[in-house]
């Protein structure tokens, strides 16, 4: 049977939920490139032809109805995206705080990410066809949970790069000290 102590730690140890992730004045965010938005559109309308191609091949010559409003749903969806992709790409930042890396995204659902440098194990960049083209990059964490991969995309590629050897060296001066 666990002690009182274990279900109930004393009050010092308690973090109120606003205490958790004090954003408020903790410094100023980075942004991702406003030409991230570029790779982001050509994402969004090559899957919405893909789709809506697709569709209208099943409906044109199986004449699968169903297909066409598929097809007009994913058009629907792909012209949404499209109005909301540059509000989107804005959402996404990153802090270097003391002791981690902030990263946020999303607009109606946002995710906060706080990854500690001492459990950062590999650190990637990537760079897709249009983002290189746009002379972008992402730069991908893997960390000590591997369910808790973090991606900063768009970043110019000589920030992602400087980034990448700062995190590197804080992830080792911290790994050192544990």
């Amino acid at each position: 049977m666990p002690d009182s102590d274990d279900v109930n730690p004393p009050e010092h140890a308690r973090v109120e939920p606003s205490e958790r992730l004090d954003l408020v004045g903790v410094g100023e965010w980075k942004r991702v490139s406003p030409k991230y938005v570029l790779v982001e559109i050509v994402g969004t309308i090559l899957f919405g032809v893909v789709v809506c191609g697709g569709a209208s091949v099943l409906w044109l010559l199986l004449e699968q109805t169903w297909a066409l409003w598929v097809g007009l749903a994913v058009l629907l969806m792909t012209i949404i995206n499209l109005v909301f992709e540059p509000r989107r790409v804005r959402s996404i930042g990153y802090l270097l705080r003391e002791d981690d890396l902030l990263f946020r995204r999303g607009i109606l659902f946002q995710r906060f990410v706080a990854v500690p440098y001492g459990r950062m194990q590999l650190i990637d960049i990537t760079r897709g066809p249009v983002a290189r083209w746009l002379g972008l990059a992402d730069l991908k964490f893997v960390t000590a949970a591997a369910t808790a991969g973090v991606s900063i995309p768009g970043l110019a590629e000589a920030d992602a790069e400087s980034l990448r050897d700062r995190l590197v060296e804080l992830a080792e001066i911290r790994r050192a000290g544990l």
